[in-house]
């Protein structure tokens, strides 16, 4: 399936929320976060690539994301003197925002699958997929992601 013109609308209704919250949890600020998100759905608009089915299109989307993401902050890292607020705004109506701004202090390597795993419900396989990784290597960041999460909410 390619994704025309027609059936972006639908695409992006689906997955923004997604792209956005992957991203989010790499650059740690909503503008930015808005601005790739717009970037990543612009590059599906330009894509040429035949997906076999949803979770194709769901992965390379969640790639492109964090490729995407990545890209900003070292072009960041590299220009701007600019600081990177340390700590998001979070709907203190959300009964989430405890664990959200808890998981947001994570180093990136626990905070991403961690994300991928509990928010997006991505097997360990999918996320080794998706961040070029062994299971085993996924395994053990949601493990110590865990433990590191639990200290932080105690």
């Amino acid at each position: 399936m390619k994704v025309t013109r027609e059936s972006f609308t639908t695409t992006y209704d689906k997955y923004k929320n997604t792209v956005y919250s992957v991203i989010f949890n790499y650059v740690r600020n909503s503008e930015d976060a808005s601005d790739v998100t717009q970037d990543v759905f612009l590059k599906l608009l330009d894509c040429d690539t035949e997906f076999t089915d949803d979770e194709h299109l769901k992965a390379w989307l969640i790639r492109v994301a964090i490729n995407s993401s990545k890209n900003l902050l070292k072009f960041r890292n590299r220009f701007s003197d600019e600081e990177v607020p340390e700590m998001p705004y979070f709907d203190e109506h959300n009964e989430d925002s405890e664990i959200l701004q808890a998981l947001i202090k994570l180093p990136e390597k626990y905070r991403i699958p961690l994300h991928l795993f509990y928010y997006e419900d991505y097997s360990i396989k999918q996320i080794g997929d998706v961040l070029g990784a062994p299971e085993a290597t996924i395994k053990i960041r949601l493990k110590r992601g865990r433990e590191k999460l639990k200290k932080l909410l105690n």
